[in-house]
């Protein structure tokens, strides 16, 4: 029988060689500071949190930090870019040895990062671009969501159609999928974008409803929306099935969850495509990039999650209903083999 590295170290952990060793537990081969974990805290300093990617993404970090035996603080600014700022002020105040920061703007954030890394404060950040050499940049690969998305619809549609288009500028992640919205649009000019809209005003999804219904009533030509979040594809949904429109428009975004797997397998749904990373997997990865940090590992100046193309046709062929049957059935969904030194316990069923 062959065993791994890492499970031969998760058998370490928990066995005591008292009869072969006189009492005397098998040493742990782990690094410092984790060679003591319980001594180990990291915060978890929030911009963005409703939705349910954004739940997926902080039972990763939970469940990477418990793997680890690490202590985990939470701080959620709900959407106030001064108080997430405050918010690491308070992280730096508590002695917390390494920080994630979770979305943000680049205007507040960045000083704040700068603060924690003078502190002598391990830090990096997630879909918000903080300008700090010394701070990673956690990513989900934003603009291959957007390619891998709309290269379907180009798949789907040909390359001439009339497009509505969700953004709202300065969210890292957002800012780099218009990218290549703007790039597609140039590559293909029968791609017209007859109208832009979007907001981040909670609850997202029926704010974004809100504005789409105008959009769909003032543009009923639109046969393609591209909405690069999925808060932002669930509003465009309510206001096109509300329209009547669901089999004249189709909707392509980014980011998954199982009450999105929900909406795209209804019958005759107009979210036909998203292209999306496992969100609880971002988090785990989030929480090792930090600890490789910690242990005076580099993990890189940009540790990317690759994503994966999600149709409704493979939904409703494979009888997809939720994110687990999602992971057993595209495995790379379900892992990142990304920021994992032998070293490093991952999370039951991970290795």
């Amino acid at each position: 029988m062959t065993i791994s590295r890492r499970t031969l170290h998760r058998l370490g952990l928990a066995l005591v060689a008292a009869s072969l060793l006189g009492g005397t537990a098998l040493a742990q081969d782990m690094p410092a500071p984790f060679d003591n974990p319980g001594d180990v805290e990291i915060a978890l300093v929030r911009y963005l949190s409703t939705g349910d990617f954004f739940q997926a993404y902080l039972s990763g970090v939970e469940t990477q930090a418990a793997a680890l035996g690490v202590n985990l603080r939470v701080l959620d600014s709900r959407q106030d870019a001064a108080l997430q700022a405050d918010m690491v002020d308070q992280a730096i105040a508590l002695g917390v040895d390494g920080i994630i920061i979770q979305h943000g703007l680049t205007e507040s954030m960045k000083e704040a990062a700068q603060r924690a890394v003078d502190a002598g404060i391990k830090v990096v950040a997630f879909d918000v671009n903080v300008e700090n050499p010394a701070v990673p940049q956690i990513e989900q690969s934003d603009r291959d969501l957007a390619r891998l998305a709309l290269e379907q619809a180009v798949k789907d549609n040909g390359e001439s159609w009339r497009a509505g288009y969700v953004y709202v500028a300065g969210i890292a992640p957002l800012d780099r999928r218009d990218e290549t919205w703007r790039e597609f649009k140039e590559k293909y000019p029968g791609i017209e974008e007859v109208a832009m809209f979007g907001t981040m005003d909670n609850p997202i999804a029926n704010s974004v409803a809100n504005q789409a219904r105008s959009v769909v009533t003032a543009n009923p030509d639109i046969t393609v929306m591209f909405a690069p979040y999925d808060e932002f594809a669930k509003g465009v949904k309510i206001a096109v099935d509300e329209a009547g429109l669901t089999s004249s428009v189709k909707i392509y975004s980014a980011d998954i969850s199982t009450s999105d797997i929900a909406a795209m397998r209804e019958p005759g749904s107009a979210w036909v495509a998203t292209a999306a990373t496992n969100p609880a997997v971002v988090g785990e990865v989030s929480v090792r990039a930090l600890a490789m940090m910690l242990a005076g590992e580099d993990p890189g100046a940009s540790v990317i999650v690759p994503p994966t193309l999600i149709t409704q046709a493979d939904l409703l062929d494979k009888n997809i209903t939720n994110m687990e049957e999602l992971g057993a059935n595209l495995p790379q969904f379900a892992h990142a083999d990304v920021a994992t030194p032998d070293w490093m316990p991952l999370p039951e069923g991970r290795e």
